[in-house]
């Protein structure tokens, strides 16, 4: 696991807990420090809580996936931004970890992944406005509302869809997220232009 001369530290907890995490294994503290032949509260100086923990390695895997939904979205205004949440919905669904940590912990996940009581929704709020923002300037995006509350809307209707299955009992509906985005930043349909 780690080299015999050095010590382990939190990012060693980090890389270890997150190659748990991909691999579906529920993460336990107790299971980790032992891992790294730390005692627990030096695993918890290094990475907070349980929660704390997850929602990083959550962002860490979240970041990347919206930052190439981004880059992958052809178009400007909602026709980009509609498809890059398309795209990073998509992909999020498509995650077995996700799904796996979803079914396992269904309140955890939750509260880690649509909640204030995690980071992680915060970051993807700010990521969300930000691309609302280089829309607006480059004047490709006149946005019917201000734009944290269009990026708290368009994360609220992809959690909606997405986890439709804790929420409604339904299936998710990733088509239908991208959709209701479209629909609240005014993008034409073509098929029905």
């Amino acid at each position: 696991m780690l080299a015999e001369e050095r010590k382990p530290d939190a990012l060693d907890a980090f890389r270890v807990a997150r190659r748990w995490f991909m691999s579906g294994r529920r993460i336990e503290m107790q299971e980790l420090a032992a891992e790294l032949r730390v005692n627990r509260a030096t695993l918890f100086r290094w990475v907070g809580g349980r929660d704390d923990l997850l929602g990083e390695i959550l962002w860490s895997l979240a970041e990347p996936a919206l930052a190439a939904a981004v880059k992958a979205s052809d178009g400007n205004g909602a026709e980009r931004i509609t498809g890059a949440i398309g795209r990073f919905a998509a992909a999020v669904d498509q995650a077995d970890f996700l799904r796996q940590f979803v079914r396992r912990e269904p309140e955890r996940a939750l509260r880690i992944l649509t909640t204030r009581a995690g980071t992680l929704q915060s970051r993807l709020l700010a990521s969300i406005e930000t691309l609302l923002k280089e829309e607006v300037s480059q004047g490709n995006l006149h946005p019917p509302l201000p734009l944290r509350d269009l990026g708290y809307l368009i994360v609220r209707i992809v959690e909606s869809f997405l986890y439709a299955e804790f929420i409604t009992g339904e299936e998710p509906d990733i088509a239908m997220a991208e959709l209701a985005v479209g629909a609240l930043l005014g993008r034409r349909d073509p098929e029905t232009d």
